[in-house]
């Protein structure tokens, strides 16, 4: 990836997070400083994809009109290999402790990240 910042948020297909070069803390939240030492700059680095299901929580609702045709959809805590937890869309059969692999699918007009059981 040549530029590590581009991310899902940006429309690639990627995961980015942020480890601290002087403690070694990973934060998902992207920050100009290391959120546990206040170390600047801390490194951009692309995630693997994989994950285990801290949560999980069914939508039967949709908030918009926008994200009306995806109900239901099912969102997820995921604690990554990383060792950052994120929150994402996953499959609706997925429980507290599944392992997952994240890919990316569009959702109400953005791509987001997609975790479903791994094989």
């Amino acid at each position: 990836m040549s530029d590590k910042s581009a991310d899902w948020t940006k429309g690639a297909e990627a995961i980015v997070y942020q480890s601290c070069p002087a403690c070694g803390n990973v934060q998902y939240f992207r920050r100009n400083f290391c959120a546990a030492c206040g170390a600047p700059d801390p490194a951009q680095k692309q995630a693997s994809g994989i994950a285990t299901v801290y949560a999980t929580s069914l939508v039967c609702r949709a908030a918009t009109p926008e994200t009306r045709a995806h109900v239901p959809y099912n969102i997820v805590l995921v604690d990554t290999v990383e060792g950052f937890r994120m929150m994402a869309h996953g499959d609706n059969d997925l429980a507290i402790g599944d392992a997952v692999i994240a890919s990316y699918r569009p959702f109400a007009g953005k791509l987001i990240p997609y975790f479903e059981k791994t094989k």
